[in-house]
């Protein structure tokens, strides 16, 4: 993994000279100079107070890849005194797990400490993270799991309950310009970049110190004789694939970052994260239906021709396909966001469920009930029904609701757009129904 510091190691800490890796020959010595996390080492900060008070308790990071998970995990082991050993979830078993509790149980016999680093500990099935749960509790081991994944989806509440969990964020660009120096610092040379590349170099490695410090190592391994500006660093190296799982977290941050800037009015935002979402190799068909969904829930009748605009581009799509289909969702985001909003049927509809489920089987009243035989009609089904299309003003007023059952208001017209007219046109009728009811 990525280690990350700010000033060089001492060189009793180094290891002898050899063809290491640029990350592998900058591992911090210290927590103090690990890069960026102040929320998590910083003063103050959880486990510098745990350190402190000589209380480190189990834990769990979770962060995107890059950011210093490893390198703070045996960091901790050094400066507690903790025999450190590392495993890896994806190429671990149960097999193995035993040996590591077997070897953590001898050392604890003979007064030694063990920090067990668990490396993608989300990929542990329940029966395995629930083998870790005595190890922990009886101080055999002091559990510190490392995770891409969100911890409340991904671990079992059993194992969470007994262990701390630390947010780890994505380094900023301060964060990977300091390293970008310490890494100069490291090779005694000055990368040939001149400042807009150097910039390039920083927006590359997308928040990852352990990606910056490969691409650092790449560059510093060209002979060139003039700095190279932006373009041309920009040819030389691959992008990094933006960090984005279609079915993980991040998919539904983003997601959630859509529909809001939809629903807050914000075009550019809704167009920013439509964009991510594209970049990071969404299917276009699940972003049409869910600004299709957005239009029904936060547009509704404020504006009706919203939910057609979502459909024909969803219909566009399908026909062109992308990337030239994909401009018809984009320019249907942009209408979303700029359309007048209300949630009214929505609110309206989920009140109606509720006084649905509450209502039962009741049945509706006789009067709009369907008789096509004579039977029904003897019982006076239909008996008394007022066809509206005969009354004056083409309404009757009659009650439609189950006889004995409160009549219920559960649309409620915003006074935005479309609606302010159907606020208009659901007060006429109000009015009529009271003075048909009064007379």
């Amino acid at each position: 993994m990525a280690d990350l510091f700010d000033t060089a190691a001492s060189s009793a800490d180094r290891k002898p000279a050899g063809p290491r890796p640029l990350a592998d020959r900058l591992r911090p010595a210290r927590l103090s100079e690990v890069i960026g996390q102040p929320q998590v080492i910083g003063p103050d900060a959880p486990l510098t107070v745990m350190l402190g008070a000589g209380a480190l308790s189990s834990l769990v990071f979770w962060g995107p890849p890059g950011v210093g998970k490893t390198t703070i995990a045996r960091l901790l082991a050094r400066e507690t005194d903790l025999n450190f050993v590392q495993i890896s979830a994806i190429f671990s078993g149960v097999a193995e797990l035993k040996k590591v509790f077997e070897a953590a149980r001898h050392r604890h016999a003979n007064g030694q400490g063990t920090l067990l680093f668990v490396d993608e500990i989300h990929r542990f099935n329940k029966a395995q993270q629930d083998s870790f749960l005595p190890h922990m509790e009886d101080g055999t081991i002091l559990l510190v799991g490392a995770t891409t994944e969100n911890p409340s989806f991904e671990l079992n509440a059993a194992l969470l309950s007994r262990a701390q969990v630390l947010v780890l964020e994505r380094l900023g660009p301060e964060d990977l310009s300091r390293l970008v120096a310490r890494a100069e610092a490291e090779l005694d040379r000055t990368l040939p970049l001149a400042p807009g590349a150097r910039a390039a170099l920083v927006e590359m490695a997308d928040g990852d110190g352990r990606a910056l410090l490969n691409l650092v190592e790449q560059i510093a391994a060209w002979d060139v004789t003039e700095p190279l500006d932006r373009e041309t660093l920009a040819r030389r190296l691959s992008r990094r694939a933006t960090k984005y799982d279609k079915t993980g977290d991040e998919h539904y941050n983003l997601i959630s970052a859509l529909h809001k800037s939809v629903r807050g009015s914000d075009p550019d935002a809704a167009l920013y994260w439509l964009a991510r979402m594209l970049a990071g190799g969404e299917d276009p068909r699940y972003l049409a239906r869910r600004i299709t969904r957005m239009a029904v829930e936060d547009i509704g009748l404020a504006d009706p021709q919203a939910q057609r605009h979502c459909l024909d581009a969803w219909e566009t799509y399908e026909r062109l396909g992308s990337p030239e289909g994909d401009l018809a969702l984009a320019q249907a985001v942009i209408y979303l966001a700029l359309a007048p909003k209300s949630n009214a049927g929505y609110a309206g509809y989920k009140a109606a469920m509720r006084a649905a489920r509450q209502s039962g089987s009741e049945p509706p009243p006789k009067i709009i009930r369907n008789a096509p035989t004579k039977l029904m009609r003897d019982e006076g089904y239909g008996a008394g029904y007022e066809y509206d299309h005969d009354a004056e003003d083409g309404f009757s007023g009659q009650n439609y609701f189950p006889d004995g059952m409160a009549r219920g208001a559960y649309y409620e017209p915003v006074d935005r757009g479309f609606e302010r007219d159907l606020r208009k046109r659901l007060d006429w009728f109000t009015r009529q129904r009271t003075r048909r009811a009064a007379d």
